[in-house]
């Protein structure tokens, strides 16, 4: 039983493969651009869309399920604050661009989730793990850099948290 362990130990990735899904962007380098199509149904979108702009970038795993319908209804619950910080919510996931149609009805959400389907901006941000994108966060400031990330993300509290950073850098830029 023990060989067995440490063969196992000594196979599996480590804990920050786990947690991570890879290597995540560095910090005020440029977002890894993307043009994924959204819910809407009106072609695609794209990160140079929202230049000037801060840009909340969140990876989530799936619609429907429980903690990614809370994180979006904070999102959507908490929209106005971030339009009056000039800042755009972008969520992505694997999901169709028809199924985030019905979870945007569904939850009345009125930002735009985008349809990774392949993984590759998942994987460009280091948010990918199996066939489905990891619980992850970038805040993008106006000049396309990444400013800030997420990894360990509580559903619940997550949108004030990001509210919270993004006043932090508001506040260090003024």
């Amino acid at each position: 039983m023990i060989s067995l362990v440490l063969v196992l130990c000594c196979w599996l990735p480590g804990p920050s493969a786990w947690a991570l899904g890879g290597a995540l962007p560095a910090l005020n380098q440029p977002a890894p651009g993307f043009s994924l199509p959204a819910q809407t149904g009106e072609g695609t979108l794209a990160l140079s869309d929202y230049l000037g702009q801060w840009v909340v970038l969140y990876f989530y795993p799936q619609d429907f399920t429980p903690g990614c319908t809370l994180e979006a209804q904070r999102f959507q619950k908490d929209l106005e604050s971030y339009r009056a910080r000039n800042a755009q919510i972008l969520g992505v996931s694997a999901d169709s661009a028809d199924v985030h149609a019905e979870f945007c009805d569904s939850e009345q959400l009125t930002f735009p989730l985008l349809a990774d389907e392949e993984g590759t901006v998942s994987r460009a941000y280091g948010s990918w793990l199996g066939n489905q994108s990891l619980r992850h966060t970038f805040l993008i400031d106006p000049q396309g850099k990444i400013r800030d990330r997420f990894v360990k993300v509580q559903p619940a509290v997550h949108s004030q948290e990001v509210l919270e950073a993004l006043d932090q850098l508001l506040s260090d830029i003024s």
